[in-house]
C-alpha cells in the first residue's frame, strides 16, 4: 500500500512507519513541518473550546470541579495539564494581540503561557503604558520558526532588569542563595545549590574550559555526558584551588566575569530608559539599557554599575549600527581586543538559530586567511565548533553557506539552494540574545 504526502498528516499513524520509506527526504521534511503546524492549530482550537466551555459549564463540567479537571478525566492529559489549558484560555481574553498570534499558529502554547504570565505579573517598576511595547517585543521573540523558549525567557529577563524597582529582583538577591552538601548512605556526596545570576555567571565562567569535551589521544570523541564533564570540571576546580589558592588574604583579583553594557548606561541610568524609541517608534531588545552576561543573560543597571566600581574595564568602540570598529588587522590570529569586540557584536555563535555561548566559539575568517582574507572585524565572525566545520564544508553536507557583512556591519548568512532555493539572507543570531 503506497503512502501519499497528503495522507501522512490527515491520516492515522497506525502502520505508517512501515510505509514512510516511499517518501523522499524533501517529502519527509514537508510532512514534519505540516504535522507541527497542525499540532499548533489543534492546540489553539482546544484552548478556545475549553475556554468557551468554562464560560458555559454544564452538569458534567460542574461535577468535575472545573473544566480543566473535566478535560483530564476525559482525555489522556494529567489534571495539571488540563488546568493549564483552561488557565491559558482565560488569560488570553484581555490580550487580543497575543490571542490572535496564538490562534494563527504563529506562537506556541508554551510561549503563550510565558507571555501571559509576564503580563499578569509585570515588573513592579514597569508603568502601565509600557505594557503594549513589551508585548510586541515578546511576540517578536515568540513568533516564527526561529522562536525558542530561550529567546522568550531572555526578553522577559531583560524587561525585568530594565524596569528596576526598590525590590531586588530574585535573580540578583544573594539572600536567597543556598548550597546544601550532604553525604548519602553509600558514602557519596550530594550537592544542591540555588544561586543568584552573578554567582552563577562566575561558576559557569570558571567551569567553561574545564568542562569542554576532550578527545582521546587517538582522536576518539569524548564519550562523557555533559553532567559527567561538569562533575569532572568541578572536581578539577576544587583540586586547583587546594593546590594554588592563597586563602586569608585580601586584595586578590576579581573573578573573571564579563558584563557588557553601553557606556552611556554605565555612566548614567537614564529616566527615559523604560521607554526607548527609534525613528519609526520601533523597539528592539538591543536598545534596552541593561547589562549582559555571556552565560546568564541580562543584568540590571544597578548591579552592573556596582561591578563597575572594581573591575578591569575594556572599551569597544561601536559604529551607528552598534557594530564594533576595527583594530590591529595585520595578524592571522585574532587579538584579545578583537575577540572582545566580536563577543560584543555576536554575543556567541552568530549562526541563525544557534545559542552557543561566546566561550565555546571560534573566530572564523569569512574570507580565508590563506586566500588573502584580512583579520579585521568585517572579515570575522564567531562560530561554534559545529558551525565552524559547516562553513569549511562539513563531511556529508551538500551545499555551502555564505557569510556577508551587511550595511549594518553585522554578519548575514546566505543558505545554500538545497535549504532555501531563493537564498534569502538571514540575520545573525543576535536579534533576541540579550
Amino acid at each position: 500500500m503506497s503512502v501519499l504526502l497528503s495522507d501522512v498528516v490527515s491520516g492515522s499513524a497506525v502502520g505508517l512507519r512501515g510505509r514512510l520509506w516511499q517518501l523522499t527526504a524533501a517529502e519527509l521534511r514537508a510532512a514534519a513541518v505540516e504535522a507541527s503546524a497542525e499540532i499548533l492549530r489543534l492546540e489553539a482550537v482546544r484552548v478556545a473550546v475549553v475556554d468557551e466551555l468554562s464560560l458555559r459549564p454544564d452538569d458534567q463540567v460542574i461535577a468535575s470541579r472545573g473544566v480543566g479537571a473535566w478535560l483530564a478525566a476525559n482525555t489522556m492529559l494529567q489534571v495539571r495539564d488540563g488546568k493549564k489549558i483552561a488557565a491559558l484560555g482565560a488569560a488570553l481574553r484581555p490580550l487580543p494581540g497575543v490571542a490572535a498570534r496564538f490562534d494563527g499558529g504563529d506562537c506556541s502554547f508554551e510561549h503563550a503561557v510565558l507571555i501571559v504570565a509576564f503580563c499578569e505579573s509585570p515588573p513592579k517598576g514597569m508603568p502601565e503604558e509600557a505594557l503594549p511595547k513589551c508585548i510586541d517585543l515578546l511576540l517578536a521573540a515568540a513568533s516564527g520558526v526561529e522562536a525558542t523558549t530561550t529567546k522568550v525567557r531572555n526578553v522577559i529577563a531583560t524587561l525585568e532588569r530594565l524596569f528596576e524597582s526598590d525590590e531586588i529582583p530574585p535573580a540578583e538577591d544573594v539572600d536567597l542563595n543556598e548550597l546544601r552538601i550532604a553525604s548519602t548512605l553509600n558514602g557519596r556526596v550530594v550537592v544542591r545549590g540555588d544561586f543568584d545570576a552573578l554567582t552563577g555567571e562566575m561558576l559557569l565562567s570558571v567551569l567553561s574550559n574545564l568542562t569542554m569535551p576532550t578527545p582521546a589521544p587517538d582522536g576518539t570523541p569524548d564519550a562523557r555526558s555533559a553532567a559527567k564533564r561538569t562533575a569532572d570540571g568541578f572536581t578539577e576546580l576544587i583540586r586547583r584551588y587546594l593546590d594554588c589558592a592563597r586563602t586569608g588574604t585580601d586584595g586578590g583579583q576579581r573573578p573573571h566575569v564579563n558584563v557588557h553594557i553601553n557606556a552611556r548606561d554605565l555612566a548614567e541610568h537614564r529616566d527615559c530608559a523604560a521607554a526607548p524609541s527609534t525613528a519609526d517608534d520601533g523597539m528592539a531588545v538591543s536598545d534596552l539599557d541593561v547589562g549582559h552576561m555571556p552565560w546568564l543573560g541580562p543584568l540590571s543597571v544597578s548591579q552592573t554599575r556596582l561591578l563597575g566600581c572594581d573591575c578591569f574595564l575594556s572599551t569597544v568602540l561601536l559604529d551607528g549600527h552598534g557594530a564594533p570598529l576595527d583594530a590591529r588587522p595585520g595578524k592571522r590570529l585574532v587579538t584579545a581586543e578583537q575577540r572582545t569586540a566580536l563577543i560584543a557584536r555576536d554575543r556567541g555563535c552568530a549562526f541563525p538559530g544557534c545559542t552557543c555561548v561566546p566561550a565555546w566559539t571560534d573566530a572564523h575568517h569569512i574570507r580565508h586567511w590563506a586566500n588573502g582574507g584580512p583579520t579585521v572585524m568585517n572579515n570575522l565572525v564567531l562560530l561554534c565548533r559545529s558551525h565552524h566545520r559547516l562553513m569549511h564544508r562539513k563531511s556529508g553536507f551538500v551545499g555551502k553557506w555564505d557569510i556577508r557583512i551587511g550595511v549594518d556591519n553585522k554578519p548575514w548568512f546566505i543558505p545554500p539552494p538545497s535549504i532555501d532555493p531563493g537564498q534569502h539572507p538571514r540575520p545573525a543570531n543576535t536579534t533576541f540574545k540579550t
